[in-house]
């Protein structure tokens, strides 16, 4: 299982990630209002602005503050990180 840090020791296991997206098109702020009323909307950006949005295979919403683009970069590197790890065994 693979973890990836989306900031403040959150992490999410990379394997269940679906999308990350960006929270400013009203059909993303849609996806978040019904994740709220469902109960599956997970807030870790401690009182930061929302700058990215994971959606899981679980149909559970994760808001982040940090950019889509880090969290891919982050998910990347681990990604690379095991192919390293492989290649030397």
């Amino acid at each position: 299982m693979k973890l990836i840090n989306i900031g403040f020791g959150n992490m999410v296991n990379a394997s269940r990630l679906v999308a990350i997206v960006s929270p400013e098109s009203a059909p993303i702020k849609r996806i978040i209002q019904e994740s709220k009323d469902k109960g599956t909307l997970i807030d870790a950006t401690h009182g930061r602005r929302t700058r990215a949005v994971i959606i899981t295979d679980s149909d559970h919403v994760i808001l982040t503050y940090l950019q889509s683009e880090t969290v891919a970069n982050r998910l990347n590197d681990e990604e690379d990180e095991l192919d390293e790890e492989e290649d030397e065994e």
